[in-house]
């Protein structure tokens, strides 16, 4: 088990990926507001683990094990993010929300995210057909948030 720091780079590390097609040391440091001695310091605890393929000064790269890791930390994240989003109604403070939404992910357990998820899905009316039953170690529910994300856009 890695640190809430460590999985935090690798849920930054996943977006940038997804956003940019690579990850930068640099790209890291500017997304996350840390300083690039704080970012190979971490990159190399990473490594360490098994969980990224790093060089100094080069692209950074997950092995599958890290990336699966990340997958299962966004989509953690998102989980929580849209519970309080959606069915609690928070919508003031977005900093404020997602970084409670990250303290919520790491401290709970993978099972309590799954009835969490469930209950979720129940709240927002995602019926059988809709939903294709979350599970956080099979990264299923991507599809879910993208539907519900597109309900409230025709809400609007």
């Amino acid at each position: 088990m890695i640190s809430k720091s460590l999985e935090e780079y690798l849920k930054t590390m996943y977006v940038l990926k997804k956003q940019n097609g690579e990850i930068r040391v640099t790209d890291i440091a500017n997304k996350m507001n840390y300083t690039k001695p704080s970012v190979n310091k971490a990159l190399n605890n990473l490594k360490s683990n098994n969980l990224i393929i790093y060089e100094p000064y080069g692209i950074i790269d997950f092995t599958s094990e890290g990336e699966n890791l990340a997958k299962k930390i966004v989509a953690a994240f998102d989980i929580v993010y849209l519970f309080l989003t959606e069915v609690i109604g928070l919508k003031d403070n977005q900093e404020q929300i997602m970084n409670e939404a990250k303290n919520i992910k790491s401290a709970i357990s993978d099972e309590t995210l799954n009835k969490l998820a469930r209950y979720t899905h129940k709240e927002l009316k995602l019926d059988e057909n809709e939903c294709c039953g979350y599970d956080i170690n099979k990264e299923k529910c991507r599809n879910c948030l993208n539907k519900i994300s597109k309900k409230n856009m025709l809400r609007m």
